[in-house]
């Protein structure tokens, strides 16, 4: 596509390559495509090396599809050294080659949230997940606000803050010794390395010229800053977000860096891309009507070209159980009319919660459906747990394997021996199974601490051995007995039911490993080598499956659905009662701005009169957000005094078609 098929903004957006520029682009405004030119004009007309470029965005995903769609504007050639990659890839790929600057070897472990946990509910000394996961999120929130340990300490004003900050202390220095970092560190170091070393930074603002930032609102402080310092006094770059959709405060999004850009850089420019490609004019309408009830940083109007569209319809119902059984209903009504697939409609909503009773409702219709950041079955924990195993006898130099293997069940080392053994393995550049071998380091701990650490290595280079001789499925089942992981599930688990659960994923595992290396004579190590790969490329070819997407509005966020079912538009679901509770409703209203706007042709919204809490009936009002929609955009239905949820009027009309549909059937003689 050429710039003159792009509409004016999009081109101004694309050519102004003069110093910093902020996009606003609305909903379905043509982002990516923008981006995507943008780096074919950076590389092509403004002399840019594509080595010198990095386009930044918030998920895996985005990232790849970025990338495909650069890849069929531009060959590989022009291409070669472009980074296109989420913040926490380019903080590894950044530390990858500075780790030494702060104490830490090249190869170090990344921890993810679940191994995080373990450490943290070490350190409380407690197995209560809920506390666990407040603790975690609170030291996750100040790593994020460029808050380190210390400072935490001195801020602390109440009982809560003072336990998560000495957690987070004795948190951090675990990690520093396991040579480890979680997520939040991958950021974080970044920005302190290049505030603490101007070298550093100069050498790596030299290396990243030209910055894109996709989805800007959803930044928090440590990114802004990590921004602010690789684009320099120069502020060569384009930060593309809409304010509109700023849905992630909870996760330390500061909506506050829109208006930092302002005041950080006095000659940004900005661009409003207003005119929607997605959505009918009512639809944009009506998310107009709602969000101009926020306070506005930057005034924005949608607009489309495609046409005025349906009516919204708002459709009344008695309880959840009803409005599962309606909105299934009127989706099967309205694919039979309209001659469209599953995979045009989607049912979104506020909270995880409320897609059991749709799956139920799907399933009892026979309905295809597909739930959109549903868990994959390799990220269980406990599946992970197992994996951990295999992924040290494929490669014992896999530290966050080593660690989480040694730990899963617990083998009798203490904390103090790991930290011993982190320390070592830092000193000397080596991996944890390796410094384990080590005599400088035997010679620093007790026979009594040692021995515990030496039989688990021992099990280790037992279970490699045998790795490639050995049928995977019966050596992985040995294993399991071996570590009694069964036993140890029974134990940790809040309820004999979670357990029984976890074991039987734990088989559906084994059973795979079993099938999967008799068919393809593949060895354990070669089969986990498999799941790697799998675990890589999982989510490829999501939208091509026939079937209803399920998603809640969060994860909605970025995709668009030709149909769309908001459910629960009620008091206390969306806006959600903590958030009312809170002050953050306007946040919950651009949640209701993200649902609308993932519609391009039908929306419909559904609410009930009353709700099960608790095993109690509750009767509940309607959100205020419907009655922020212009009346005239609205159907009402299942209401007093609206039509009722299927009127006389559809009803003739389908049982027309129905009829006319089958006339055709039978005059057509059999081929």
């Amino acid at each position: 596509m050429s710039l003159l098929q792009l509409n004016p903004p999009q081109r101004a957006a694309i050519m102004s390559l003069d110093g910093p520029l902020l996009v606003l682009a609305g909903a379905g405004s043509g982002k990516t495509r923008v981006i995507t030119q943008k780096i074919e004009y950076l590389i092509r007309e403004g002399n840019y090396d594509a080595r010198n470029i990095a386009a930044i965005t918030f998920t895996n995903k985005a990232a790849r599809e970025m990338l495909e769609r650069v890849g069929k504007l531009m060959n590989s050639r022009e291409l070669k050294g472009i980074t296109v990659s989420t913040f926490h890839s380019l903080g590894m790929q950044l530390l990858r080659q500075e780790a030494p600057h702060l104490g830490y070897k090249p190869q170090f472990s990344i921890l993810d949230s679940y191994d995080a946990a373990k450490i943290i509910s070490d350190v409380l000394k407690t197995t209560h997940k809920d506390e666990v996961r407040k603790v975690q999120s609170r030291i996750s929130l100040w790593k994020n606000e460029l808050l380190g340990p210390d400072a935490a300490i001195v801020q602390a004003d109440n009982e809560f803050d003072r336990i998560c900050a000495m957690t987070y202390a004795s948190y951090q220095t675990t990690l520093t010794a396991y040579q480890a970092m979680d997520f939040d560190d991958l950021i974080r170091f970044p920005v302190e390395l290049f505030l603490s070393n101007a070298e550093v930074l100069q050498k790596w603002q030299h290396k990243l010229r030209y910055l894109l930032i996709d989805e800007y609102q959803d930044t928090n402080t440590c990114q802004y800053q990590l921004v602010k310092l690789l684009t320099g006094a120069r502020g060569m770059f384009t930060a593309v977000g809409d304010d509109d959709q700023s849905i992630y405060a909870w996760r330390g999004a500061n909506m506050e860096n829109l208006r930092l850009l302002q005041h950080d850089f006095p000659r940004l420019k900005v661009i409003k891309l207003e005119q929607n490609y997605r959505s009918t004019a009512r639809i944009l309408r009506a998310a107009n009507s709602v969000i101009s009830n926020n306070p506005k940083l930057f005034e924005k109007q949608l607009w489309s070209e495609l046409g005025l569209g349906e009516p919204l319809h708002v459709v009344q119902c008695k309880d959840e159980e009803h409005e599962a059984d309606v909105v299934v209903q009127r989706l099967l009504a309205h694919k039979f009319e309209h001659r469209t697939e599953f995979k045009d409609y989607a049912i979104l909503y506020r909270g995880n919660y409320q897609a059991r009773i749709f799956e139920q409702a799907l399933r009892n219709q026979r309905i295809p459906y597909q739930m959109a950041g549903g868990q994959s079955f390799f990220d269980k924990p406990e599946i992970k747990d197992v994996l951990s195993y295999l992924r040290l006898i494929a490669n014992p130099d896999d530290d966050p394997a080593f660690i989480r293997a040694l730990t899963t069940p617990k083998r009798g080392v203490g904390a103090t021996t790991l930290e011993r053994l982190g320390a070592w393995a830092g000193q000397r550049g080596n991996s944890l199974f390796a410094a384990a071998h080590e005599e400088g380091f035997q010679l620093q701990v007790g026979a009594a601490q040692l021995a515990p650490l030496q039989d688990f290595c021992r099990f280790i280079v037992n279970l490699e051995y045998r790795a490639t001789r050995e049928p995977a499925g019966e050596l992985v089942m040995e294993m399991l007995k071996a570590i009694g992981f069964e036993a140890w599930l029974y134990d940790s688990e809040d309820s004999q039911r979670a357990a029984e659960v976890k074991w039987k994923n734990v088989m559906d595992l084994v059973a795979w490993l079993q099938k999967k290396g008799e068919a393809d004579g593949k060895n354990l190590i070669e089969l986990s080598q498999t799941i790697a790969l799998i675990t890589m490329l999982e989510g490829r070819d999501e939208g091509e499956v026939d079937a209803v997407k399920m998603s809640t509005l969060h994860a909605s966020k970025g995709l668009e659905y030709p149909h769309v079912f908001l459910i629960g538009c009620e008091e206390g679901i969306l806006p959600h009662s903590e958030s009312v509770d809170n002050g953050m409703v306007e946040e919950e209203r651009r949640l209701m701005y993200v649902g609308i706007t993932r519609a391009q042709r039908s929306l419909t919204l559904t609410y009930c009169v009353k709700r099960r809490r608790a095993g109690e009936w509750l009767f509940v009002e309607p959100s205020r957000f419907i009655g922020e929609i212009n009346g005239d955009d609205i159907r009402h239905f299942g209401k007093p005094g609206a039509e009722p949820i299927v009127s006389k009027r559809e009803g003739k009309s389908k049982l027309a078609s129905l009829m006319a549909s089958l006339d055709s059937k039978v005059q057509k003689p059999e081929e």
